[in-house]
């Protein structure tokens, strides 16, 4: 049979993901396995609409498709977001409907999830049957188990095609017709109180209920508020996981496009952050891809530590419980704190107009009291899979994110409070014996709330 290989690696039959499809192909030598470096031939693509036209026939006529990707920033990267958009934009869905479709993903396992999700819901929305997804870390094919484990996998995707499965589709269809929005003048302002905000966005002209949020937004502030577009900023491409920026934070487009010099003196700077975007099938547009794409020459290193960030959404975000978890995530990551997601899903003008000022309002409030919510399993789970991959073995390459995480305490390890550790070691021994451990059981309960008397005594104390 057929399959045709979609390739999201920018570094196209060099990245790690390719060895994975390579082995595939030798593994099953019966099978044609027909392979386009879309992610890495984007510029072309765009610019040569029979080039792309000629990989949607080859779509057309195959028995399935492998879209396979390395995990850039807790999705796929921009360019292969870009020739996914292409798919509708060139009215191409058709060549992909009732085609059979799986995934496949390298990366360490960091929120590969969020990735496997958004591709799952294209295939949904595109009419074709998925059979499955699989997530490797970049290094499993060196294992004997886990080649195995992939041959099962391509093994399966076969049989279910041979077999003509009809798996249930899994996500449901957006339909999306949002209350048109005209901001009214604003009847009272919010102060920024000298905190400096900036609204981030890649709105386009038509997507006026996205430009009349974001205007009224800056309308309601007054102080120091700056409005940036992504399409009009100088940024050259996206990124091509060179890894160049593994050493000392030093990107292969420094000097050559305005992005980093933006993200340094504009964000870096900025106390407030909102970013403002339209939904473009299940994710915000290639452009946002780009952005958090880009902002990897800071490696895996939090940069933005402290900052409020709020998201202005048109679209259906209600139904996109994955695109949420994305942003959530890197926001948490960041260290900062996620004020709100507003978005256009309201009944009337006046709901969202409300809803833009208690924005306003709970940022700078939040922004002057240094608010930042507790940490949840989004980032505590998240930097613990950083912190192992880059001291197990990745610090060779990202020597920028070992310095960074020996100076921020990020290096956390258990087995470091030496401690903590004689004294659990003692408390195993102890409770051991039949006797004792019995007794501590009767008393767990008290115990465990013992520490928090003296917190709750002091707090109910008049200074």
């Amino acid at each position: 049979m057929k399959i045709v290989v979609l390739n999201g690696s920018p570094k196209g039959p060099v990245s790690v993901t390719m060895q994975y499809v390579n082995y595939i192909a030798r593994k099953f030598p019966e099978h044609e396995f027909k392979i386009f470096h879309v992610a890495q031939k984007i510029h072309g693509l765009e610019k040569d609409p029979e080039r792309f036209m000629e990989i949607v026939e080859e779509v057309r006529s195959a028995e399935g498709v492998l879209w396979a990707f390395p995990l850039y920033i807790l999705l796929v990267s921009s360019q292969y977001k870009r020739f996914i958009e292409l798919i509708s934009e060139r009215g191409a869905s058709e060549a992909f409907r009732g085609r059979y479709a799986a995934a496949l993903s390298t990366s360490i396992n960091f929120y590969d999830t969020t990735a496997h999700a958004y591709i799952h819901g294209i295939c949904d929305d595109l009419g074709m049957k998925f059979l499955g997804s699989y997530s490797a870390h970049m290094q499993d094919l060196l294992k004997p188990d886990e080649r195995m484990r992939l041959e099962l996998f391509a093994q399966e995707l076969f049989a279910g095609i041979k077999e003509k499965a009809n798996p249930p589709r899994l996500y449901q269809t957006l339909n999306y017709n949002p209350i048109p929005y005209r901001a009214s003048a604003p009847r009272r302002h919010v102060s920024t109180n000298g905190k400096r905000v900036v609204i981030l966005s890649d709105a386009q002209p038509h997507q006026t209920n996205l430009l009349n949020m974001i205007q009224r937004l800056k309308s309601i502030l007054k102080g120091n508020v700056e409005v940036f577009n992504l399409h009009d900023l100088d940024i050259r491409g996206g990124c091509l996981g060179c890894l160049r920026c593994g050493s000392d934070n030093r990107c292969v487009y420094t000097g050559k496009d305005g992005f980093i010099d933006f993200y340094n003196s504009t964000l870096k700077k900025a106390d407030v952050i909102v970013f403002a975007g339209a939904i473009v099938d299940r994710q915000l547009s290639w452009k946002w891809r780009q952005f958090f794409d880009r902002s990897f020459f800071n490696c895996h290193t939090p940069s933005l530590i402290g900052k409020q960030f709020a998201f202005l959404i048109s679209g259906p975000l209600s139904r996109l419980p994955e695109m949420r978890l994305v942003y959530e995530a890197w926001v948490e990551i960041q260290q900062s704190n996620l004020a709100a997601f507003l978005s256009d899903e309201t009944e009337n003008t006046s709901d969202l107009e409300n809803s833009l000022y208690s924005l306003a309002g709970r940022l700078i409030r939040q922004c002057e009291a240094g608010y930042i919510r507790p940490r949840t399993f989004l980032s505590v789970g998240g930097m613990k899979v950083f912190r192992d991959d880059i001291w197990a073995g990745l610090r060779i390459i990202f020597r920028a994110d070992h310095k960074a995480y020996k100076r921020m305490g990020i290096y956390d390890f258990p087995q470091k409070k030496i401690g903590k550790r004689i004294l659990m070691s003692l408390a195993w021994l102890i409770t051991g014996l039949p006797g004792i451990r019995r007794r501590f059981q009767d008393v767990m309960k008290k115990q465990m709330l013992k520490p928090y008397e003296k917190i709750l005594q002091n707090a109910g104390r008049v200074s």
